[in-house]
């Protein structure tokens, strides 16, 4: 490892300290910052590594929680290397990952070429979701704006296969985890009306098929993750359980009387976050079960559904966008 390298290191996790470690600042504004610190690291350590080696044609990008700029003291970094090069990268990307690994940082990535990210993202729907989030650090601009292109085409054109299966996975979880604003210990990302229920309400957004409703959504979100901010600083570790002996202490740390304080606002928020979940996915259902019913076949030249006027059908399906002959336009 370089000086450089180690002096931009030893710099970000000095910073790092002094940002979770400042009582007055919490909140949107410090995961806000503690990204932005975050993306200025790695970006350095990228261009470190880009000279080092003499790679050109890569991107350095944010997908996931980490690309939404959500950042909890724990969380992990996730990361994609893009290369357009068939050239190897291995030594390029070892630069950049071992510092990170050398910090105790939890990290997960990969390294892809484009044709290869989006193979990956039409093969794993949690490989799409997460690089619906993607957002450029380092590099290349163009890559990155190319692939989130490509990605977010792929999932609007592909939403009527990809969100049933999407609204599956929902379920499935809901299962497993149990109705959060019922638990004594919620999993906060992973339990019904959780921050994973919150993301796939961005993802619904994101197809153009159905929006979620909107009003306390924000705040709801913002509260789970401001109480995972505090949970990460009073364990000291990644997790997302809210457990019985640590909650009085993480309420004390947001500034609440007691634990009880504590479960009724997280319980209001999953409340939130499950009712939202409730009418997006009824609205996605009908939304697709009218498609389903509209006839397809073509009468005289001109779609069954094109009235006799010359003039096709419109219909609405969110705010500001309607359906016209299969196509969602704006």
């Amino acid at each position: 490892m370089t000086d450089s390298v180690e002096a931009q290191d030893d710099s970000y996790a000095a910073a790092r300290l002094r940002l979770l470690t400042q009582e007055a600042r919490s909140g949107p504004p410090r995961r806000a910052e503690l990204a932005a610190l975050t993306d200025r690291w790695l970006a350095g350590l990228a261009a470190d590594a880009a000279r080092a080696t003499g790679a050109t044609g890569w991107a350095l990008i944010a997908v996931g929680g980490y690309g939404r700029g959500e950042l909890s003291p724990r969380s992990d970094l996730d990361l994609v290397l893009l290369h357009d090069s068939e050239r190897s990268v291995g030594e390029f990307a070892d630069r950049l990952w071992y510092p990170v690994w050398d910090l105790g940082l939890a990290l997960d990535h990969s390294v892809r070429t484009p044709d290869e990210a989006g193979k990956a993202a039409a093969d794993d729907l949690k490989v799409q979701l997460g690089l619906l989030d993607a957002r450029h650090l380092a590099g290349d601009p163009a890559l990155s704006s190319a692939l989130r292109a490509t990605v977010l085409a792929d999932w609007r054109n592909q939403a009527p296969r990809r969100l049933p299966a999407l609204r599956e996975l929902c379920q499935e979880r809901a299962e497993r985890q149990g109705e959060l604003s019922y638990l004594l210990e919620p999993d906060l990302k992973e339990a019904r009306g959780g921050l994973r229920d919150a993301t796939a309400l961005r993802a619904v957004a994101a197809s153009w098929l159905a929006d979620a409703p909107r009003e306390g959504l924000e705040e709801a979100r913002t509260r789970l993750l401001d109480t995972r901010d505090a949970l990460h600083l009073v364990t000291g570790r990644a997790t997302e359980r809210l457990a019985l002996q640590e909650q009085d202490q993480v309420a004390a740390a947001l500034g609440l009387l007691d634990a009880d304080a504590l479960l009724r606002q997280v319980y209001e928020a999953a409340r939130r976050i499950s009712y939202a979940s409730d009418v997006t996915w009824r609205e996605v259902a009908r939304v697709l079960q009218a498609r389903e019913s509209r006839p397809r076949r073509r009468l005289l030249g001109r779609s069954r559904s094109t009235p006799a006027g010359g003039v096709p059908e419109r219909v609405p399906l969110a705010e500001g966008v309607v359906e016209q002959e299969g196509e969602a336009v704006l």
